[in-house]
């Protein structure tokens, strides 16, 4: 009797672990798709002597544009990590996600954008952008 209780009870448990996978493969990829997003990919080179405070500040205005612009969808940063040593002394990458290419377009002359312009122009030496649409 227990070993039929038990060997019903793995059946129950296999079946529905194999339902959870089928559901979760066939849901999984329309489910978090990105495809059709924007990609605002910047890099930022500084000046030599630029302070550390200064970068500070900087990197503190960049993330505190989502809160002020809408059209921002997502918003990540970080520094170079890399140990190929291709950064060609770009240190900081921020990625900005926007819906669709109109927001990117509100974006870019928006009030804020500008002002943060401002705050970052006198302490770069470069600045690199990329966007893209994902694609899947």
């Amino acid at each position: 009797m227990m070993k039929r209780f038990v060997a019903s009870g793995l059946a129950i448990v296999l079946i529905g672990a194999m339902v959870a996978a089928a559901w979760s493969a066939s849901e999984s990829p329309s489910k978090y798709s990105h495809a059709g997003q924007l990609r605002h990919v910047v890099l930022f080179k500084f000046k030599d002597g630029t302070s550390a405070e200064d970068i500070a500040k900087v990197a503190k205005a960049f993330a505190a544009l989502p809160a002020k612009i809408p059209q921002i969808a997502g918003f990540e940063w970080g520094t170079d990590c890399s140990v190929e040593n291709r950064s060609q002394g770009f240190t900081h990458c921020f990625v900005l996600t926007f819906k669709t290419q109109k927001d990117r377009d509100e974006y870019l002359p928006h009030p804020e954008h500008k002002a943060f312009g401002k705050i970052v122009g006198p302490h770069l030496d470069k600045v690199l952008v990329i966007d893209y649409v994902v694609q899947e």
